[in-house]
């Protein structure tokens, strides 16, 4: 998140305007005082613009061969009411911009640094378009904080865009593994990829799965011939972006009040939501179905069940609920 809305280069090239600036302005003093100054190298010669430019570029850069010297009580009262502030403004000018561009470089290093020794169980979204926006508005709605969101993109309009809702972003290719190691993907809970295009999805996979075996990876795709790439890459769960969609608007033509519900089920901070849960200990040994809230799933160890197998019609403790709970639009929390 940048500090200001200059660009380096321009903030650069107005330095250097400014020490170009304070060098002229040096050499014009000593050509129209040019009576006032000798060159001790060919005594006798006038002082010509090319000497004054000389002098002036050894004069400002404090190099200073005394070659060329103010002889006059006005020359020397010049040099020093008008040329000394502008040699100071020069160097100040280029030595500025070194320790600005150190200190930056420092600052911006432990902040780094410090971000990253803090962060765990963190979200990385990758791709910040239309998917990753969606995405990121679901976790914020399941009460995750922007703090533990981090948002990895080129474009630069997408990342302030996350920023403006509090994300951590940061600018980079995300398909290469220096860029997710910024992002803490060896102490992040989940990495989702919403990129643009599959092939860069199964890149993406395949780097988040080398540093981080243990990683849960969720990928869109478009096309469902590259789901199976996408597995073998390493990716949890592969979600069908194109298909999805056109199933959601084949259904809408002939039940349109399934989709309103698939929608509502969808949206975490209005109507209804899925959401997970443990089970509790006046759970234990019950039955799913018969639960006050609406089960749908059972999730135990490594395994997804249904809440009809019969493989799950007893409860065990470290089982995990899927259920239908009902939202709680923002303004309405406590």
């Amino acid at each position: 998140m940048p500090d200001s809305t200059v660009t380096p280069l321009v903030s650069l090239l107005r330095r250097l305007a400014i020490a170009l600036g304070a060098l002229v302005a040096t050499a014009l003093i000593v050509y129209f005082g040019r009576d006032g100054y000798i060159d001790n190298n060919a005594e006798g010669s006038p002082i010509s613009l090319l000497d004054a430019f000389y002098y002036s570029t050894v004069s400002v850069s404090t190099t200073g061969y005394g070659d060329i010297v103010p002889v006059s009580d006005t020359a020397r009262l010049w040099t020093t009411i008008v040329v000394t502030p502008l040699r100071l403004i020069f160097l100040i000018t280029f030595v500025g911009t070194t320790v600005e561009l150190l200190t930056e470089r420092s600052r911006q290093s432990f902040r780094i640094e410090r971000w990253r020794s803090r962060l765990r169980d963190h979200t990385i979204v990758v791709g910040y378009g239309t998917k990753g926006r969606a995405a990121v508005e679901t976790l914020l709605g399941d009460d995750k904080s922007p703090d533990d969101i981090v948002v990895v993109d080129t474009d630069r309009a997408q990342l302030d865009a996350a920023s403006a809702l509090g994300l951590v972003t940061i600018t980079g290719n995300a398909t290469r593994s220096s860029v997710l190691r910024i992002a803490g993907v060896a102490q992040a809970s989940a990495l989702i990829v919403a990129t643009n295009r599959d092939d860069t999805a199964v890149l993406v996979t395949l780097t988040a799965r080398e540093l981080a075996p243990k990683l849960r990876i969720v990928a869109a795709v478009r096309e469902s011939e590259n789901v199976h790439l996408l597995r073998q890459s390493g990716a949890n769960s592969v979600i069908v972006s194109a298909e999805t969609a056109g199933r959601l608007l084949g259904a809408a033509t002939t039940s349109p009040n399934v989709v309103e519900v698939v929608e509502d089920l969808l949206t975490p901070d209005a109507g209804f939501a899925i959401s997970e849960r443990e089970v509790e200990d006046s759970e234990l040994g019950g039955s799913p179905r018969h639960l006050a809230d609406i089960v749908l799933a059972v999730v135990r160890g490594d395994g997804l069940f249904r809440v009809d197998s019969s493989k799950v019609d007893s409860l065990e403790r470290g089982d995990r609920l899927l259920y239908v709970r009902k939202a709680t639009p923002p303004d309405e929390d406590d």
